[in-house]
């Protein structure tokens, strides 16, 4: 707003008493003080509003004046409630140095002032920038992106003094402004997912208000671009996955065009974040041409050669022949009627970045694929070289989950479970087949353990169960079919459940009573099948060596 603006508004009570040439001057902010030397808080643009009690005699005119012209302050207004008339003194020093010199009636509140141009300096920004936000969404969805979110968010520190940032549903920075200074601390980052994710399923609505230590943040769901927001969408299916835009401020007094023009800013990001989900699509299609050649049995030689296509994509500028690792997730939901594959997939995509890894972006050396329930991760490391140490390479599953189970444990709230394990790496297309088993009889190790949100690394498999994916194909084939099809055979002809039975019978270690409450049969029932079992198999469950092979038998089927 211009200072003329101040003397059109009668409710003001103010009187011009020098600086008629300067009323075009741009008034930024207000600062109410009466300290002698205020530079320290002073930014430029400020009409100053002051009672005069840092006035003790004539002589203090001139050198408080001389701080404020030096400073950029837009104009003086000075208070005559305690002196009655403004001292001379001060009007001309405000003439010498060409600062804008109002009076104040003494019947007028500072604070009235104050609030009238906070008012109208706002409402001013927020027009302004608003129109700058409105262009910038046409420049990029019409056309390459233009800076991305870190360009909106220079917008708000620059037009509306506000710092903020973008953070991923596990706290991950992603954007800041240049306002913003320093990241926040990860602590921080963390507790405000945390806190947006546990708000979320609650149901409220954005923004969330949390206060860390003395600060205060608001919190804006970033919606998903192209993605149905209809009533019936479960917030499930999302929440995990979603992007919130964390304001240092406190947006409970906003007005409501204020607010608008944040949810559009979280709409611009959301175009942002659509662009970058659209670059993951290639490296989402080469995991899954790979792992369906693994899991359907392709000769390594053919998927050796789908692996030098994907190494050039997934190793940006680097020649050498990757190390690949396989990482296996599931979210599972109480009651199953959310798929839990894609949103496993996205929450991959999100765990296994590292910010602090150096060279080309880490989410570029990440292709995550979903099947069903499952996700799977192909993650490509760097060749060790001949020089390596010795030490264990790769992603280590008691690291993978440290600074974001917080979070995801608030948005898996009460009701959901993510599972996670990580296969050790493999230097070759014929060690990726055991790879993927090895990191889903992980998963299955971490499933077995109390909490939302578990993984599990290759390093807590059991030998045997380590050893089952390196067994020959035709070996594992004639080994189940010696001892389990005897057993399929006779359910299809009698539906008598036996297969069913001895899984049952093999997980609750031997025990009669818990595997017939478990299955809700009488324990008599129980030992006729049992009984069926080894009469068809010729084996004997009451021997260790007989469970074991049945055990193998039914993990290698």
């Amino acid at each position: 707003m211009r200072l003329r603006a101040l003397l059109d508004t009668d409710a003001l009570g103010l009187r011009l008493l020098g600086g008629e040439d300067e009323l075009d001057r741009t008034v930024r902010g207000v600062m109410t003080t009466d300290l002698k030397d205020p530079s320290r808080y002073l930014s430029g643009g400020e009409l100053v509003l002051t009672g005069l009690a840092w006035r003790h005699d004539a002589a203090d005119s001139e050198p408080f004046v001389r701080i404020l012209a030096g400073a950029g302050v837009a104009a003086l207004a000075a208070g005559e409630a305690e002196l009655g008339d403004v001292p001379d003194d001060l009007v001309q020093a405000c003439v010498r140095h060409r600062l804008p010199l109002f009076g104040v009636n003494e019947s007028v509140a500072f604070a009235t002032i104050t609030e009238h141009v906070v008012r109208q300096v706002s409402g001013e920004r927020a027009g302004d920038l608003a129109a700058v936000v409105d262009r910038h969404r046409r420049m990029m969805t019409s056309g390459p992106a233009g800076g991305g979110p870190d360009v909106v968010l220079d917008l708000l520190g620059s037009d509306l003094d506000l710092r903020a940032w973008v953070l991923s549903p596990t706290g991950r920075p992603i954007a800041g402004s240049k306002l913003a200074g320093a990241a926040l601390p990860a602590d921080v980052c963390g507790q405000l997912a945390a806190e947006h994710l546990a708000a979320a399923r609650t149901g409220r609505r954005g923004p969330h208000r949390v206060t860390v230590g003395t600060t205060t943040y608001s919190l804006f769901p970033i919606p998903s671009a192209g993605r149905s927001t209809g009533a019936s969408r479960d917030v499930r299916e999302t929440v995990l996955s979603d992007w919130l835009l964390a304001v240092e401020a406190d947006a409970g007094d906003w007005p409501e065009e204020r607010l608008d023009l944040l949810q559009g800013v979280t709409q611009l990001i959301s175009v942002e974040r659509e662009r970058r989900d659209a670059a993951r699509t290639v490296r989402r299609r080469l995991a899954q041409e790979v792992l369906e050649l693994v899991q359907t049995g392709a000769p390594p030689a053919e998927i050796a050669a789908r692996l030098r296509v994907a190494a050039p994509v997934l190793l940006p500028g680097l020649g050498a022949a990757p190390h690949w690792q396989v990482v296996v997730a599931r979210v599972e939901w109480d009651g199953g009627d959310i798929e839990g594959g894609p949103v496993a997939q996205a929450l991959l995509e999100e765990i296994l970045v590292n910010p602090l890894a150096a060279g080309p972006e880490h989410s570029d050396r990440i292709a995550v694929a979903h099947t069903g329930e499952e996700a799977i991760a192909l993650l490509a490391l760097p060749a060790v070289s001949s020089e390596h140490d010795g030490s264990e390479s790769g992603l280590l599953a008691d690291t993978l989950l440290e600074a974001v189970r917080d979070p995801l444990t608030a948005g898996l709230n009460d009701d959901g479970r993510l599972t996670l394990g990580v296969s050790a790496a493999v230097h070759s297309a014929e060690g990726l087949r055991g790879a993927l088993e090895e990191a889903r009889h992980a998963r299955r190790v971490a499933a077995a353990r109390p909490g939302r949100v578990c993984a599990a690394g290759h390093q807590e498999l059991a030998s045997h169960v380590l050893l089952l994916p390196f067994v020959p194909d035709d070996v594992r084939r004639a080994f189940t079919a010696r001892l389990l099809d005897p057993l399929r055979d006779y359910d299809r002809r009698h539906r008598a459940e036996l297969i069913p039975t001895l899984e049952a019978f093999l997980d609750c270690d031997g025990s009669w009573t818990r595997c017939a409450a478990r299955l809700h049969l009488h324990v008599n029932t129980l030992r006729y099948r049992v009984g069926r079992i080894e009469q068809l198999t010729s084996r004997d469950l009451s021997r260790l060596e007989d469970k074991l092979d049945f055990f193998l038998a039914l993990r290698m089927s």
